[in-house]
């Protein structure tokens, strides 16, 4: 039988082990994160500061030597971004600048392939920005790819147009997002009855997705939603074919 000592020594190791890990388990969850996200911005900086860095810092360079380290400064090209789109959106505002820009796009709608291209950038950038329609506006369950399995979605709109006149339900249009890349995924025409709103913003239920379903919602144990209590979320995962799970399972 060992020694009251020994187990006592035992228990203070194992106690400090438990508290090294759970320490170094949580420092991990804090950096990564953070790490990652520093990085992403840092490389899309560098992306659009490269845009212009150049001929921005070549021409001050050569007009009145401003350089660093006989390298054009870091940043020119993303302030030379900025101002270029400030100095737009001014000019677009104005008389002059709406018939520059009418026969502009008059010009690009000439043009074979460029106007589709033109065309489609420019509805998405609008549906973006714009404040008179609503981008994912709720976050819903439909039954997808067969009856019997959810896939979340978001409603982008209640569908209008073409689409809905060739259709007899009244619908919305629902983006189905894939696992764990969301943005990618299938823009299917739901009846509005079929449709089971889902008590979950926007951001957790990007969260849902982007984790494979492994984080667990916030604060969903304590709302209540439109959707049957045996309700199975599918996942669209190559990765993870078998992730059919309760809403909510971690």
């Amino acid at each position: 039988m060992p020694a009251p000592g020994r187990q006592s020594e035992r228990a203070t190791s194992q106690s400090w082990r438990k508290a090294l890990r759970t320490n170094f388990l949580t420092g991990l969850v804090v950096i990564v994160p953070l790490v990652l996200s520093l990085f992403v911005l840092y490389r899309l900086f560098l992306a659009i500061d490269g845009l212009f860095k150049g001929v921005v810092g070549v021409f001050l360079a050569q007009r009145i030597g401003l350089t660093f380290q006989g390298q054009p400064l870091p940043g020119l090209g993303f302030v030379a971004l900025v101002l270029l789109i400030l100095l737009t959106g001014l000019v677009a505002r104005n008389i002059v600048g709406r018939r520059l820009i009418a026969a502009g796009e008059e010009f690009v709608a000439r043009v074979p392939l460029l106007n589709r291209v033109y065309r489609t950038f420019r509805q998405i950038v609008q549906a973006l920005v714009s404040n008179k329609r609503e981008v994912f506006s709720k976050v819903v369950l439909v039954e997808f790819p067969r009856k019997g399995l959810y896939s979340l979605g978001f409603v982008t709109q209640d569908t209008r147009g073409p689409v809905q006149e060739s259709i007899a339900p009244d619908v919305y249009s629902v983006f189905l997002p894939t696992a764990p890349n969301p943005t990618s995924g299938f823009l299917i025409f739901v009846p509005k009855e079929e449709v089971r709103e889902v008590q979950l913003s926007v951001e957790d239920a990007l969260k849902l997705v982007i984790s494979g379903g492994a984080v667990a919602l916030s604060d969903a144990g304590d709302k209540e939603s439109t959707t049957a209590p045996e309700a199975r979320v599918w996942v669209r995962n190559p990765l993870l074919r078998d992730s059919a799970g309760p809403l909510g399972e971690s």
